[in-house]
């Protein structure tokens, strides 16, 4: 194949591909506030919680009655204790391994494995327990609130 022929071939494949990258890096400039709003990942506000966790409200406010989607993220060995809550919530496991659990009994010998991409319901007023083993977590939470949480551990 001439160069001349290759450049026939493959010149407008090139082209779009630098327009596209073009418009891609305006791209974000030019959407309209009026139809949509983001959060690119350094913009997400993280807060440290009990020392095992750390959440970020994305939308609502799970004490609040309504809808909320949030952010949680295990640290490394740390699991909370049996609990339930009042509501169904649904959660999808974004990155690591989450580890859970069901029943009264704390048992975290016994919980178990869900990788990144695993969708999980927790079923309102049943109780479980759940956290990280060996490497960060992170899920996407979404439910009604209030989320209030209900210890239910029996020793």
């Amino acid at each position: 194949m001439s160069i001349l022929s290759a450049l026939r071939r493959y010149l407008p494949a090139t082209l779009g591909v630098a327009l596209f990258l073009s418009f891609g890096s305006i791209a974000i400039g030019d959407l309209n506030p009026a139809a949509l709003s983001f959060q690119l990942p350094n913009q997400i506000q993280w807060v440290e919680g009990n020392g095992g966790a750390a959440s970020a409200k994305l939308v609502g406010d799970p004490a609040k009655p309504g809808l909320y989607i949030y952010l949680n993220k295990w640290h490394p060995h740390h699991m909370s204790r049996p609990h339930f809550h009042p509501n169904d919530r649904f959660i999808t496991v974004l990155s690591g391994t989450w580890w859970v659990g069901t029943g009264t009994k704390y048992d975290p010998d016994s919980t178990v494995p869900m990788k990144a991409g695993t969708f999980v319901t927790h079923f309102g007023k049943q109780v479980h327990y759940d956290g990280a083993k060996d490497e960060e977590c992170v899920l996407e939470i979404v439910g009604q609130g209030p989320a209030t949480s209900t210890p239910a551990e029996v020793k």
